[in-house]
C-alpha cells in the first residue's frame, strides 16, 4: 500500500517551508520513523520520519523547492521490497542531461525517461565553442616570444567553456538563513537597542568546576559547565530587575513571571536559539541536560518549533569560538541579552590591592532602552557579575 508523505505543521502562523536535502533516495529501503527528508521552516529545520517500514517509492518534490505545509512531497510504499528504480521512476536528484544546442523543456518529477542516449554533439559545434583566454599579462608575454597565435587555436578537444562570473558564486540563502537576516533588520530597526559591558573573575567557579565535576559527571550523567551558572545567575538578576524579562506590547509592558532562557548554540544549519523552560526551578544538573539535550537535535537538525519559541531572555557565548568582546544582538521581542565572552588569563587588582591574574571574562548585556533604564542595565549586569563571582550563593539559593 502506498503512503503520502506530507509536509507536518512547523508551528503557528508557518504555511510555507523548503525541501531540504533527502536522506534516502527512489527504491531504497526505509524503516518506520526513519528521517527521510529535511523541511527547512523561517522557524527551524524539521527531519520528516518514515510513516512505516518499506520503500520510498517516488519523490515528488525536489531539494531547493518551496512547499506548502500539508502538501504532498513523497510515497512510501509500505511493506515493498528494496529494489533499484525503474527508468521510468527516476532517482531522487537526477543528473543533468548533456548540453545541446537547442533548449530542452524540463520534465516532471514522474515523466518517463527515454531509454536511447541522446544524440552527441555534431563535430561541426566543436570549433564553435569558446576558447578560455590567458590573463593579459600571460599573453603579453607569450606574444614576446611568438607563442600568440599558438594560444588562440582551441585544443583539439576543448575543455567546457567557463560560465560568466567565473570567480563568484550566487547561492540562494536558506530559509532559516532568510528568517535570520530579517529578524535581524526588525531588531535594529523595532528596538532602542543600546549596551554595557563588565568583567567577571571566574576563578571560583573553575575552582568549584574542578573540585565537584567528576562527581557531578558520575551522579548526573553530564559535564557541570559554565552555562548552567550563567543561567541561575541570570535568573537571580531577572528577578530582580522584571523589565529586562518583559516585552513592549503596543503601548503597553508585558511583565512575564516565568523564565524561560534562550541559549544559543550552533546547530547543522546555523545558529539556533533554543529554550531551557522554567529555568528558575530547575537545578544545575537539570539545566544542564536540557541545554545538551537541546545542542544534541540542534546539531542533527532535529529541533521543532516547540523548542524555539516563547524564550524570555536569551544568553549567547560567542567565548566558545574565540571572542573577547562582542555586542550581542536582542532576539524580539525579547528585552535583553547577555553575551559572554571568552576566558582570558588578566592581571587584575585583587583584595588588599595585590596585583594578581585571574582568569576573567568580559560579560555585554544588550537592552531595549524603551523599558529597561540605563541603571537598571549597569545594575542588572553587576548582580550577574557578583552571583558568577559568589557561586556558592546560587548553590544554596541566597
Amino acid at each position: 500500500m502506498s503512503i503520502q508523505l506530507k509536509v507536518p505543521s512547523l508551528g503557528e502562523s508557518v504555511t510555507q517551508a523548503t525541501v531540504g536535502a533527502w536522506l534516502k533516495k527512489e527504491g531504497e529501503p526505509v524503516q518506520v520513523d526513519e528521517p527521510l527528508v529535511e523541511v527547512e521552516s523561517e522557524k527551524a529545520t524539521v527531519a520528516v520520519p518514515a510513516p512505516a517500514a518499506g520503500v520510498l517509492r517516488r519523490v515528488l518534490r525536489g531539494t531547493g523547492e518551496t512547499v506548502a505545509v500539508g502538501e504532498v512531497i513523497g510515497e512510501v510504499e509500505e511493506g515493498a521490497a528494496a529494489r533499484p528504480a525503474s527508468p521510468a521512476q527516476p532517482p531522487a536528484a537526477p543528473a543533468p542531461g548533456p548540453v545541446t544546442a537547442s533548449p530542452v523543456p524540463a520534465r516532471a518529477a514522474n515523466a518517463p525517461v527515454s531509454a536511447s542516449p541522446a544524440p552527441a554533439a555534431p563535430p561541426a559545434q566543436v570549433h564553435e565553442l569558446p576558447v578560455r583566454r590567458a590573463p593579459p599579462s600571460v599573453r603579453r608575454r607569450l606574444a614576446e616570444q611568438g607563442l600568440a597565435e599558438e594560444l588562440a587555436r582551441p585544443a583539439a578537444a576543448p575543455p567546457a567553456p567557463a560560465p560568466a562570473g567565473e570567480r563568484e558564486r550566487l547561492v540562494p540563502m536558506t530559509t532559516l538563513r532568510r528568517t535570520v537576516a530579517r529578524r535581524l533588520v526588525e531588531a535594529q530597526h523595532g528596538a532602542a537597542i543600546l549596551s554595557t559591558f563588565n568583567e567577571a573573575d571566574l576563578s571560583r567557579v573553575l575552582a568549584l568546576r574542578e573540585k565537584h565535576g567528576e562527581a557531578f559527571l558520575a551522579r548526573h550523567g553530564v559535564k557541570l559547565g559554565f552555562m548552567s551558572f550563567f543561567v541561575k545567575a541570570a535568573v537571580e538578576a531577572l528577578h530582580a530587575f522584571p523589565a529586562v524579562n518583559a516585552e513592549v506590547r503596543g503601548d503597553a509592558v508585558l511583565y512575564k513571571d516565568h523564565y524561560d532562557v534562550g541559549v544559543a548554540v550552533g546547530g547543522g544549519k546555523g545558529l539556533v536559539v533554543p529554550v531551557v523552560r522554567d529555568a528558575d526551578v530547575l537545578s544545575f544538573a537539570e539545566i544542564e541536560k536540557e541545554i545538551a539535550a537541546l545542542a544534541k537535535k540542534a546539531k542533527e537538525n532535529r529541533l521543532g518549533p516547540g523548542d524555539l519559541a516563547g524564550g524570555t531572555f536569551t544568553i549567547s557565548n560567542g567565548g566558545v569560538y574565540g571572542s573577547l568582546l562582542s555586542t550581542p544582538i536582542l532576539n524580539p521581542p525579547q528585552s535583553g541579552i547577555l553575551g559572554l565572552h571568552k576566558i582570558q588569563k588578566r592581571v587584575v587588582v585583587g583584595e588588599g590591592d595585590q596585583v594578581v591574574v585571574r582568569p576573567m571574562m568580559y560579560l555585554a548585556l544588550s537592552y531595549d532602552h524603551r523599558i529597561v533604564d540605563g541603571r537598571e542595565a549597569v545594575s542588572f549586569l553587576v548582580k550577574v557579575k557578583e552571583a558568577i563571582e559568589d557561586p556558592e550563593r546560587l548553590l544554596l539559593e541566597v
